[in-house]
């Protein structure tokens, strides 16, 4: 791979690992390039006991960063937010050729990163408790305190983001981390972090990165210095994690994604409406998890949109993605797409019906619609992961409604009407974590919470305000002059 010599020629997680600082790794593994199978270097694969050594590592430097003054850790994430800027453009292409997509998605990773820095910097400087009721003669304090070492499980498809919004406010907040990126993007979900914020000033040993498997992960999530695990990634993972977590009484924060729907009423903008379903619906391929998984549509403007979204799925370039001349670049591997695949040809032999799409060459996968979607169908119940738009039509508001929420958890929905008070009625009926009115399901303004129930996640959310929630636990403080005498 051609490399000018700036911010990642050189680094040293090639064959290494970084456990609080950069060393040799015991086994590494491949970075292979999605959309031309190119092998970008070797990354260094961490073991069960380099689990341990990490936690036992970030559980003795924790204390000391936790008590480091709220302006000196903020300068650390000022200078992060300076160094992704600074190197925007190469990290931005490194993003896309190691997670595939296009290289509007990954400039996109890297200004959220940013932005994802200045919102962490700010959290020191913060209150951090409130002054309860008392009685005369005693102080009485609730403070919010990091719960130690905090482990975070990210996924590939957008692995800065996806990991950043959970490193950073937790550091921030004062706690250890422990990364455990996507073996498949090991460096934009991990080593990419750990070299800006080492650069950064951040103390060693308070950061580690450990791609790995199943094995590394279960072992995150056991080490008995972890407090709170941090996961983005399947519901069957999800489930696995939180039984884990909870067996060994540790906090589990869950982001699984969920079935999303965009409903698009009868008096929308059809053009309108067309394009934010096809951004919904194919932006990355499909693998977003507030992707527009189900676009529900009136009966009396289906056949107008569905034409449109036909015609868009045909006319979408499809490619490598870091030449910059297409939209839509690779699924992430070919079990990913074999899945798509899979859940396009089990729903057209249910009954489904293949408009446009349905195909693909290598692991570029054609932006599909499909009408006739029912509940049963792999598409309804699944999340898809992939660039499938599914039509489903309704006749009323509240069929709308029922077809919207018939699914286990959401973790986005949205509604499109010309008529504010109509979609507003609708759009409080529905049950997701974050509703957005005249606009499509994939938002993130990385100062909203994010999360949503039941198979979206566990019903924890974080981000901005409620980064304090999941990142700290209360505790009580009181102070008196001196001890009173009691009866005993």
């Amino acid at each position: 791979m051609q490399q000018s010599p700036t911010f990642l020629a050189g680094a040293p997680w090639r064959d290494s690992l970084f456990i609080g600082q950069w060393r040799a790794a015991a086994r590494t593994l491949d970075i292979i390039e999605p959309a031309t199978g190119e092998r970008l270097g070797t990354a260094g694969e961490a073991t069960p006991a380099d689990v341990a050594e990490a936690a036992r590592a970030a559980a003795a430097a924790q204390a000391a960063w936790a008590a480091t003054a709220p302006r000196e850790r903020a300068a650390v994430f000022h200078k992060a937010a300076a160094l992704l800027q600074q190197h925007a453009d190469e990290l931005a292409l490194w993003i896309t050729r190691e997670g595939g997509g296009i290289l509007p998605k990954g400039q996109h990773e890297v200004r959220e990163a940013i932005t994802f820095c200045h919102v962490a910097a700010a959290m020191p400087m913060q209150p951090a408790g409130q002054l309860l009721p008392s009685v005369p003669g005693r102080l009485s304090m609730a403070r919010r305190v990091p719960h130690g070492v905090v482990a975070v499980i990210s996924p590939f498809n957008f692995p800065l983001i996806l990991t950043l919004r959970v490193v950073a406010p937790a550091l921030a907040a004062g706690n250890a981390v422990l990364i455990k990126p996507d073996p498949r993007t090991p460096v934009s979900g991990g080593y990419l972090i750990a070299r800006v914020l080492e650069a950064a000033g951040l103390p060693a040993g308070v950061l580690s990165v450990l791609p790995g498997g199943a094995e590394v992960g279960e072992a995150l999530i056991t080490a008995p210095e972890v407090r709170m695990v941090s996961f983005t990634g399947s519901v069957g993972v999800g489930r696995r994690v939180g039984e884990l977590a909870a067996r060994h009484l540790k906090k589990a924060s869950l982001e699984l994604g969920g079935t999303n729907c965009l409903v698009i009423l009868d008096d929308a903008d059809l053009d309108l409406a067309a394009s934010n379903a096809a951004w919904g619906a194919w932006l990355h391929s499909g693998q977003i998890c507030m992707a527009s998984n189900r676009v529900l549509v009136h009966e009396s403007i289906a056949e107008a949109l569905t034409q449109r979204l036909v015609a868009k799925a045909t006319h979408l370039p499809v490619g490598d993605g870091a030449t910059g001349q297409v939209a839509l670049g690779p699924l992430i591997d070919a079990r990913q797409r074999d899945r798509v695949h899979a859940l396009v040809q089990d729903s057209v032999a249910k009954g489904a019906k293949l408009l446009a799409g349905g195909t693909y060459e290598g692991l570029f996968y054609k932006p599909t619609v499909l009408s006739g979607i029912k509940p049963g169908m792999r598409v309804h119940d699944e999340e898809v992961f992939g660039p499938l738009l599914n039509l489903v039509t309704f006749k009323t508001d509240e069929e709308a409604a029922a077809l919207a929420n018939a699914h286990d958890g959401g973790l986005a929905a949205a509604v499109i009407s010309k008529s504010m008070n109509r979609a507003m009625a609708l759009a409080q009926q529905l049950k997701a974590g974050m509703v957005h009115v005249n606009d499509q399901t994939v938002n993130d303004d990385a100062t909203n919470p994010f999360g949503g129930p039941g198979v979206a996640g566990n019903g924890n959310v974080h981000g901005g305000p409620a980064d304090w929630e999941a990142f700290t636990t209360w505790q009580w403080v009181t102070v008196k002059a001196a001890p009173p005498p009691y009866p005993f």
